[in-house]
């Protein structure tokens, strides 16, 4: 009885090791097929829900930066009654008389433009030169291979990543319809870009008053939104492998082909013009930007592996169509733009193409003339490609005259014979003496006339 309380009886494990190492691989096993399952070949949701949830992001993320410029507003002084640091003015011309201050109150006054009332336009005259435009640049990209080599130069950059190899574009395609551009209506915005028609802390709309005070604050400016809608097929086909370099290199190769194609696009597109500043020597910028309601659809065909292939796996598209989603966010929607610097549109000698001379200039520069006006460029590309094909024709014309012309000559010399030919320059000038093709050079052949 002592013995067997000092040495309890240990319980014997219900498990083997051999069916815990079975129950362990059969979880793994279930793990990874989960995984798979679910992450790989998961069905992505719809596009529409996709959409809405991303636009919900994107009016969150406008509104909380919306917010933030209001509260740091009303924490900050008024501009108008701190003490403004001296700068830098130049002597102005007594000469040149100077306008009075610009607002966008007289702008719109001298325009009779009222935001409130005026009818949206349709911009249809727009949309034939944008069409030209997009035509003419899908033109040049036929002719040249200057947009395939960039788009390969920029994929192979530095910011690739180590574990893929050299990325090779395949197939590019530009599209064949055009953007239609809608509904443009002109908006009187702040320095921030909010609008002026707004009531207080962004609420409801209110009427807007040319001549208040808010039209003549300093920074506001004018805005032009109108609707943008695409729907086309622009599509950019790549492949190239992805590379496992542990723990070595090239351990592993796994070939990657991904085809990204624009299907739908629409949005609000905002443009506006900002002065130049001589107080901080900046141009005049041309600023632009998408609204937050935008719709951006992307179609996104993948296919993974040599021999075993996965094709069009749903999660590398979504992973794909954030992304491209992030990067234009980034990039062109509110509250971020872009900004490009316009150059002087004043009229200069320099810059005059087209015409073909007149009475102005005939001092400076000589007469008009076909081939020197090719030369030079000044005509038009139709009247270049006709001047080049009547110089042609004078050349050929040229070439022509001179052959008739050998022809003539050749009939009026006398013939000579072919066996037997005078010998030019040599003898002693007396015409009947002959030399035979291949005879002695001492060796005359004197023939009667």
């Amino acid at each position: 009885m002592a013995t067997t309380d000092m040495c309890p009886m240990k319980p014997e494990p219900t498990l083997s090791f051999t069916q815990g190492l079975i129950v362990g691989q059969i979880s793994v096993v279930l793990l990874i097929a989960a995984f798979i399952k679910f992450f790989i070949f998961g069905e992505a949701p719809s596009p529409e829900i996709t959409a809405t949830i991303r636009a919900a992001e994107r009016r969150s993320r406008t509104l909380s930066h919306r917010h933030s410029l209001l509260n740091l507003r009303s924490s900050t002084p008024n501009p108008a009654d701190r003490q403004q640091q001296p700068t830098l003015s130049k002597k102005k011309s007594s000469i040149l008389r100077s306008p009075p201050t610009l607002t966008i109150g007289s702008i719109l006054n001298k325009t009779y433009y009222n935001v409130d009332s005026h009818q949206p336009e349709s911009l249809d005259w727009f949309n034939v030169l944008i069409a030209q435009t997009i035509a003419q640049f899908r033109s040049d990209a036929q002719q040249d291979d200057a947009i395939l080599t960039s788009l390969t130069k920029a994929l192979n950059g530095t910011s690739r990543p180590d574990f893929l190899d050299e990325i090779k574009v395949t197939e590019l395609t530009l599209g064949e319809d055009f953007p239609i551009f809608s509904n443009c209506r002109i908006i009187p915005v702040d320095e921030d870009g909010l609008s002026l028609d707004a009531g207080p802390g962004g609420g409801d709309k209110k009427r807007f008053d040319a001549n208040s005070l808010r039209a003549k604050q300093e920074g506001s400016r004018l805005q032009a939104r109108m609707d943008v809608d695409l729907s086309d097929m622009i599509t950019l086909a790549l492949e190239t492998k992805m590379l496992l370099n542990y723990p070595r290199r090239l351990t592993a190769v796994l070939p990657v082909a991904l085809a990204v194609s624009v299907v739908r696009f629409s949005g609000t597109l905002s443009i506006s013009f900002i002065p130049s500043s001589q107080s901080q020597a900046s141009p005049t910028t041309m600023t632009f930007s998408f609204l937050d309601d935008y719709r951006l659809d992307f179609s996104v065909r993948s296919l993974v592996g040599s021999r075993s292939r996965l094709q069009d796996v749903p999660k590398i598209a979504q992973l794909v169509e954030s992304r491209l989603h992030r990067w234009f966010d980034d990039r062109a929607v509110e509250p971020r733009f872009q900004e490009i610097a316009l150059p002087s549109f004043w009229p200069r000698k320099k810059n005059t193409r087209g015409g073909g001379g007149g009475s102005s200039g005939a001092d400076d520069h000589p007469p008009f003339d076909g081939a020197s006006s090719s030369a030079s460029g000044s005509a038009g590309k139709g009247k270049g490609r006709e001047m080049a094909r009547e110089l042609k024709l004078d050349e050929a014309r040229r070439d022509l005259r001179a052959e008739a012309a050998a022809s003539a000559r050749r009939e009026l010399s006398p013939p000579e014979n072919l066996r037997y030919r005078r010998a030019r320059g040599r003898g002693d000038g007396s015409e009947g003496s002959f030399s035979m093709p291949g005879s002695l050079p001492d060796m005359a052949l004197n023939l009667p006339t």
